[in-house]
């Protein structure tokens, strides 16, 4: 430690701290823009199910009110062979009976009949709503894409800053101490890429925890790197430097 200037070494750790925080929020974007695109493609995605829900409601409808008809030309056909059986009847119970008979298959009848119209009702509202969704996803598909193409050109910014970033942290090594180097990248890697931050008052500029005076007067000394007791960063006053 004796052969090194402790003052020299802290100010290359600075500018080696404002890469490596640049570093870190360029890796941290990384991490979290793809997590955004996916969220926005899961949202999409959700309006387009939406979309696909009210055109099987539809599809559903229309079978309905085809099983309705076949059940309502059964009906038909029924009838019809109530009327003929009817002109076969010799007695008046007989004829009676069979004109009761008709009247409750007429009866079933209107009521399939009824269900049919309140189904083409139905459908007709679910058509206008797909309608409105098919225009809402359409729109939600432009405005999706677009903002995709966004965060995709921002990674690709990000990924040519980290490349740059990394080349440039590269060349500042040489010039700081192996042994102050570990310790400073110690920290660095569990403390949200702030291994060394200046004094904020009498406060630590990473944690904010207040500063005893005695530690501030050996921050003032440059015989050696003074930690904050809490987080452990690396602190330095900045009008030393």
């Amino acid at each position: 430690m004796t052969q090194i200037s402790v003052k020299d070494q802290i100010k290359k750790l600075v500018d080696l701290q404002k890469i490596d925080a640049e570093i870190y929020n360029a890796n941290t974007g990384l991490t979290e823009k793809p997590a955004l695109i996916e969220e926005l493609k899961k949202k999409f995605e959700s309006t387009k199910a939406h979309l696909n829900g009210l055109e099987e409601k539809f599809k559903s409808t229309q079978i309905k009110r085809k099983e309705l008809e076949l059940e309502m030309k059964a009906k038909e056909d029924e009838i019809i062979k109530a009327n003929t059986q009817l002109t076969q009847l010799k007695t008046n119970k007989e004829y009676q009976i069979k004109l009761n008979e008709i009247a409750g298959i007429k009866a079933d009848k209107s009521i399939i009949e009824e269900k049919i119209l309140l189904s083409y009702d139905e459908a007709d509202a679910i058509q206008s709503e797909i309608g409105k969704e098919k225009v809402a996803v359409g729109a939600g598909e432009k405005q999706y894409l677009a903002r995709k193409k966004e965060i995709e050109d921002e990674i690709k910014l990000m990924e040519d800053r980290l490349k740059v970033l990394e080349s440039q942290r590269k060349q500042q090594l040489p010039g700081v101490d192996r042994t102050l180097l570990n310790r400073y990248e110690k920290v660095l890697a569990h403390k949200d890429g702030l291994g060394i931050v200046p004094l904020s008052g009498s406060s630590c500029g990473g944690c904010h925890m207040n500063v005893p005076p005695q530690t501030i007067n050996a921050i003032k000394m440059h015989d050696q790197l003074v930690e904050c007791e809490k987080c452990l960063r690396i602190m330095y006053l900045e009008d030393d430097l």
